[in-house]
């Protein structure tokens, strides 16, 4: 069946793009009396993978117009379940071409964990369906402040869809979406028909760099705001109340000890000095 067909009941492509405004790794981070990162006053930006996300949703955005004809207007929309402050990580989704923003904001979506966090998501795709059907759910395959890597699994289970995830390679193909990833041992081809969830790792692409007309018109662009309310949400599954992981310890890593200098006198005391340390450490 060709994609023509199979979106023919709308002549275009919508797809929901899901991004988070992390910390900078390099940030100097630090958490709350009830272990939480505090994420204010702390540099953050738009999760890097996430980056590859969107440019992948860009692309097939366009090549479904160019498979549907030159009528078709395919409409990317970037989420993000985040306060304020997220608005950042949207700005940077506009400034690449996303066509809407709209970011997931109440206290009761606070410290919500994976579980959480894929209920609230799940809602706001579904919510977004019920103006027009959502055709794919793009996102990058993990978040740099949780590397957890498993998000998507959840989501599509929320969703009831199937799942392509840690792509590096993904087009339209036969009304679907085909992808091939990596493992330690093959390549793999697979294909999934729509809608779907769609996980790409940093090979998948190439990011665009944004030109000057998108990133004026990225600060003015309107950002929707949806409450739990909007989303139908049972607060008992979302936010400190949902949440299935405590998380019980914090501490700071511990600082690395000075380097130990050791000088050859010529004689090859340094070797030597090099030897016992390995011995020592058991690493000969």
């Amino acid at each position: 069946m060709c994609l023509s067909e199979v979106l023919g009941r709308l002549g275009h492509v919508r797809i929901a793009v899901l991004v988070k405004y992390v910390p900078e790794v390099t940030s100097d981070l630090r958490f709350s009396d009830t272990h939480q990162v505090v994420r204010e006053g702390a540099d953050s930006t738009l999760n890097e993978l996430d980056e590859h996300a969107i440019e992948a949703a860009l692309e097939l955005a366009t090549a479904a117009d160019a498979a549907l004809g030159s009528a078709a207007t395919s409409e990317v929309i970037a989420i993000t379940m985040a306060p304020s402050s997220g608005d950042l990580a949207l700005r940077k989704a506009f400034q690449m071409g996303v066509n809407r923003g709209i970011r997931l904001t109440d206290d009761a979506l606070a410290d919500s964990d994976l579980f959480g966090t894929a209920k609230a998501l799940a809602a706001a795709v579904r919510k977004l369906g019920t103006e027009a059907p959502v055709d794919v759910v793009v996102m990058g395959m993990a978040s740099s402040d949780g590397s957890t890597a498993v998000l998507p699994a959840l989501l599509a289970d929320e969703l009831g869809w199937p799942k392509l995830s840690f792509a590096d390679n993904v087009t339209l193909a036969n009304g679907g979406l085909s992808i091939t990833r990596h493992t330690d041992e093959a390549q793999e081809a697979l294909w999934s028909a729509l809608p779907a969830v769609l996980s790409v790792t940093d090979a998948a692409n190439t990011v665009r760099t944004p030109n000057f007309k998108l990133i004026m018109a990225a600060r003015k662009a309107p950002i929707e705001t949806w409450s739990a309310a909007d989303l139908d949400l049972d607060l008992d599954t979302v936010g400190t109340r949902g949440s299935r992981i405590a998380v019980v310890e914090t501490s700071r890593v511990p600082a690395k000890p000075e380097a130990e200098m050791v000088y050859d006198d010529g004689a090859g005391s340094g070797a030597e000095a090099l030897v016992e340390f390995l011995v020592a450490k058991e690493l000969v």
